[in-house]
């Protein structure tokens, strides 16, 4: 059986409304048209930046399965390659630069490879570049694209191998007969997952957690950012939608699901008052005005997912989280529904971005230093314990010694449990691509390390304030062996977990608490997925190590 070549249509599809519906296959219509002998192409998606991305490349994933296609494990023996890009950082555009000789050698070998880029890093105005920068790709698609990946690589056809052969005469319950080939409209986004969500056509990489997008997009102004102008504005998906995917999650017994947005507490204030929602009462504080009132927002939300509960008054979901958040939007009735809901996790990923007033208005966020450490102390006091992380960038244009010392400080007066921190890399086509680029390379990296420095520091001594203490794990992986030879990985600490051997009474395993802690500990394989009971007898900056005490209560 040969591969079938796959064509590249460089001109989108139409609209939905637009499309003809699709037939019903079957023995006396289609079936005659079936190309059988030509073999679907194997896919690879690789994956790059945020939680978002990985929860797009799970949406492309399924629709390339459902039209039959088959994964590949890796790039080497795929047909068609797919490449989710991340434009936040250069690194990441880096890698996609540096893979392009290699897969351009991969070309030259299996001529029918295709190559599909997306994400973040494909934009309107840079389409031009982009043949030039990422020679190897035969075709570009934007986020709000990436439901037209099917049809843009001629594999929506009703006579396509493998639709026909899977007997698929009608859609599943929900989903539009016109299958995901039309090309939505940037807010049509909500729309298209629910379909996906409806025919099962989204390919979760685990069984255990799960991502749950709820907003598309961003309003925010930071000025370093591309993610405005290559997702758009924000676009929330409709309540009952978002609570009916909740609710399948807790069915298949998911364990773990995080609501992913990228501004995620900006939920509902595009969607339409009701009168359900008429006692939802709120203003931002800080940041742009608007009106907001008798609209759901991710307090609501959080709220009707955690109100989802099993025969015995559990939540049908354990843990809740949400990710990303921007101080903007982080008001008392999101604190409040944090404290109150027994599956909301006691961690927030919560981005300052720099600890200086001056450098903060530069970057366009809008908020203060002091503004955010009263959103810290509020946080402290209303949910004890709670675990915080935070992304800072250094160097940022003008930024001058005196206010990286101030970010110094604010690290020190806050104390997050994980800071990810970056050097400032200006990224074409923002705000921030026009002002002066004046910190030198050398002095943004001292800076850099210095500020890493200073957080191992001070997660090691928050981390060593768990020893002794018996936490809930929920364990979801195997960790793989290592010896002394081998650095780290991203599962922790070389220091800690280096070249141990498997313990007697069984693998070592990894999983995180409740305050987004990374443990280790032994135990039986079997354990993956349960929520168990780990006591804390070692600390390091990065994670923790612990021995099993039982299931979790």
């Amino acid at each position: 059986m040969s591969a079938r070549p796959l064509p590249v249509l460089d001109i989108p599809a139409p609209r939905r409304a637009e499309m003809p519906r699709r037939p019903a296959a079957s023995a006396h219509g289609l079936g005659e048209f079936a190309t059988d002998d030509l073999a679907l192409p194997r896919f690879h998606v690789w994956t790059l930046g945020c939680q978002m991305n990985q929860s797009d490349a799970e949406e492309m994933a399924g629709a390339l399965l459902a039209a039959g296609c088959a994964e590949a494990p890796s790039m080497d023996e795929a047909d068609l390659i797919v490449i989710n890009s991340c434009a936040i950082r250069e690194t990441a555009e880096a890698k996609i630069i540096g893979r392009q000789g290699y897969l351009a050698r991969l070309k030259a070998a299996r001529p029918g490879l295709r190559v599909v880029l997306t994400g973040c890093a494909v934009r309107p105005e840079n389409r031009d570049r982009l043949a030039r920068r990422y020679p190897a790709v035969d075709l570009f698609l934007r986020p709000d694209e990436e439901p037209e990946l099917v049809a843009r690589l001629g594999l929506a056809s009703p006579t396509a191998p493998g639709l026909l052969a899977r007997g698929a005469t009608e859609p599943a319950e929900g989903v539009d007969a016109a299958t995901p080939l039309a090309r939505p409209a940037a807010d049509a986004l909500p729309a298209v997952r629910a379909r996906a969500v409806a025919g099962a056509q989204v390919a979760r990489r685990s069984t255990i957690q799960a991502w749950l997008p709820i907003i598309y997009g961003c309003d925010k102004t930071c000025t370093y950012c591309i993610v405005p102008f290559s997702r758009g504005p924000e676009r929330s998906r409709p309540f009952d939608d978002v609570v009916a995917e909740a609710r399948r999650l807790a069915t298949a017994g998911y364990r773990e699901v995080t609501l992913l947005g990228q501004n995620v507490n900006s939920y509902g204030h595009d969607l339409p008052a009701e009168p359900r929602f008429a006692h939802v009462r709120r203003s931002r504080e800080i940041g742009r005005r608007i009106e907001l009132d008798g609209r759901p927002d991710i307090a609501e939300l959080l709220r009707a997912i955690d109100a989802i509960r099993t025969a015995d008054g559990a939540p049908a979901i354990p843990r809740l989280r949400f990710i990303t958040s921007h101080p903007w939007d982080l008001g008392e009735r999101l604190i409040a529904a944090m404290a109150e809901c027994p599956s909301v996790c006691e961690h927030l990923h919560l981005p300052v971005q720099s600890g200086s007033d001056a450098v903060l208005h530069r970057m366009g966020r809008q908020y203060t230093v002091a503004s955010y450490l009263d959103l810290v102390e509020r946080l402290r006091r209303a949910v004890p314990g709670i675990g915080l992380s935070t992304d800072v960038i250094v160097g940022f244009c003008g930024e001058t010694e005196a206010q990286f010392q101030e970010t110094l400080a604010l690290l020190e007066r806050v104390r997050f449990d994980t800071v990810f921190a970056a050097a400032f890399s200006p990224r074409p086509g923002t705000p921030a691509a026009r002002l002066p680029d004046d910190v030198p390379a050398d002095e943004k990296r001292r800076r850099l390390n210095e500020l890493l420095a200073l957080q191992e520091v001070i997660g090691w001594e928050r981390n060593r304030a768990w020893v002794g203490r018996t936490t809930e794990v929920l364990v979801d992986t195997v960790d793989r062996p290592r010896g002394h030879e081998h650095g780290a990985d991203d599962r922790g600490d070389p220091r800690e977990v280096a070249g141990r051997a498997v313990p007697a009474d069984g693998v070592r395993l990894g999983g995180r608490n409740r305050e987004n802690k990374l443990v280790h500990l032994a135990g039986p394989a079997d354990l993956v997925g349960q929520l168990v009971r780990v006591r804390i007898e070692h600390a390091g900056p990065y994670s923790l190590t612990g021995s099993l005490v039982g299931p979790a209560a």
